[in-house]
């Protein structure tokens, strides 16, 4: 039977979100997906659907989503339906929302230099084999500063500062670029790399995306037969969300 995967674009156009929605509809097609693309956020809004899929993956940034969406995601992926993302597209998509930047890992704060930055990005050893047989590569693009959940599983890394600012008087830092962590059941993935298109079209950033969706989307292989913990209710009050996100409803 095929997965299933909806991708939702949109936000800020400077990331070229459509571009990158179609680049991600064709490696998931490849790789034998039912994809639905969308350009809305109200694809979020049907809960029942979203636990449906095998995959979602955000690419829209600095946008504004209704809290209900959000917790629907959070509840689709705890019962194992996998999330994976790049860049701003999924790292700074609400940055009002901070249940969003606990399901996901992170989130961005800043790119020194902006636009047109050289930089290496290090592959990791780890217990994930998700980047076996990729060796260090070189960027010209943004590089990323987040705010990184300590909880994340890194696999690649990128060193600062690599230009001048107000960080360079603090020690040097491996700040993470590629990452997977859990959410209930389900497998999160995250690339900070993908600024614009012809980024992602890299040979590098494009297997990294394939085998992070492939990755992601298994986790409702992990959750079946097992009985899945249930929290604290808090916020809407239906069940769906443990109480430590209760501030933020």
């Amino acid at each position: 039977m095929k997965k299933s995967a909806l991708i939702v674009w949109g936000g800020w156009d400077g990331h070229e979100p459509e571009q990158v929605a179609n680049i991600f509809q064709g490696i998931l097609e490849e790789e034998n997906f039912n994809v639905e693309v969308s350009d809305t956020l109200t694809s979020y809004e049907d809960v029942e659907k979203l636990k449906s899929l095998d995959l979602i993956i955000p690419h829209w940034t600095m946008g504004k989503v209704e809290k209900k969406f959000v917790l629907n995601i959070s509840e689709a992926v705890m019962n194992g339906v996998g999330l994976a993302g790049c860049h701003g597209g999924m790292c700074d998509s609400f940055r009002d929302n901070v249940d969003w930047q606990f399901i996901t890992g992170g989130n961005w704060v800043a790119h020194p230099g902006n636009d047109g930055v050289e930089y290496m990005v290090n592959v990791k050893h780890s217990s994930s084999r998700l980047l076996d047989g990729l060796t260090d590569f070189k960027v010209v693009s943004e590089q990323y500063y987040l705010h990184v959940d300590p909880a994340v599983e890194v696999l690649a890394t990128t060193r600062f500062p690599v230009v001048d600012g107000p960080h360079v008087f603090n020690k040097a830092v491996d700040m993470p670029v590629v990452w997977t962590k859990r959410w209930g059941h389900g497998h999160v993935f995250y690339n900070s790399l993908g600024h614009k298109a012809n980024i992602v079209k890299m040979p590098e950033v494009s297997l990294i995306m394939r085998r992070g969706f492939l990755w992601a989307a298994k986790g409702k292989e992990r959750a079946a037969g097992s009985r899945y913990i249930t929290f604290g209710t808090a916020g809407n009050g239906n069940g769906r969300i443990f109480s430590g996100m209760g501030d933020s409803q």
